[in-house]
């Protein structure tokens, strides 16, 4: 987990080195490394380490009996562990695509910040589904490995239909806000709109929260059987 969380953000800055070095700064290539591999592929992977690993490996050795023995609520837990997971994620992802947008552009607002923002708001989305995944399977790391490389990073961007229920596409719109009148410059265009996309997000993370919490409740029953 820490090889893939220290890597996956190494791999995107030399990414945009290299863009820079070879493309010379080209509008379309910076953001498409930015949004399309940073923000589609870095940032959902990267919410699956984070995500399922705040509470799964408390679930696979047995030791998660020990947290629900204690008086706290459930919705509690759930909610600590999602604002640990989140900061983990939107740490090594926001960050360096924040930092791979400086590189591209040698501008610290715009594409840079957009990106960060779209990154870290869909950071917190996926913990939220990855830490539900992980609390319903122990095979929330395969599960969601393929979640996030085939439907995120190659259905959600490029398949009309399946791009209305990408996690990636909800982010994007309001990336494509940040970015204003520029948006069109960069050949940013989400596939739903920011209102759409900002009900989708907050719809995802309250759903999947409070899914957790039951689920968790389950357990905490299961395991008294």
């Amino acid at each position: 987990r820490v090889l893939v969380l220290a890597g996956l953000p190494l791999v995107l800055l030399g990414l945009a080195v290299l863009v820079r070095v070879f493309a010379g700064g080209d509008d379309a290539i910076s953001a498409a490394v930015v949004l399309v591999f940073g923000l589609g592929t870095v940032t959902p992977l990267l919410g699956l380490i984070a995500g399922t690993g705040s509470i799964g490996p408390e679930i696979g050795d047995g030791s998660i009996i020990y947290l629900l023995a204690k008086p706290l609520r459930r919705g509690s837990i759930v909610a600590s562990k999602l604002v640990t997971a989140s900061i983990v994620a939107m740490l090594f992802a926001a960050l360096p695509t924040y930092a791979a947008g400086v590189i591209l552009t040698g501008d610290f607002a715009g594409l840079a910040w957009a990106a960060a923002i779209g990154s870290a708001i869909a950071a917190v989305v996926y913990c939220a589904l990855f830490l539900l995944l992980a609390i319903i399977t122990r095979n929330a790391v395969v599960v969601g490995l393929l979640y996030a490389l085939v439907w995120e990073s190659l259905l959600g961007q490029f398949l009309p239909g399946a791009q209305q229920l990408s996690v990636q596409q909800w982010a994007l719109s309001v990336s494509e806000r940040v970015l204003g009148t520029d948006a069109s410059s960069f050949n940013v265009h989400a596939a739903v709109d920011l209102s759409t996309g900002v009900i989708m997000l907050v719809v995802v993370v309250t759903l999947a929260s409070w899914q957790a919490t039951v689920r968790l409740r389950r357990l905490r029953l299961s395991n008294e059987e």
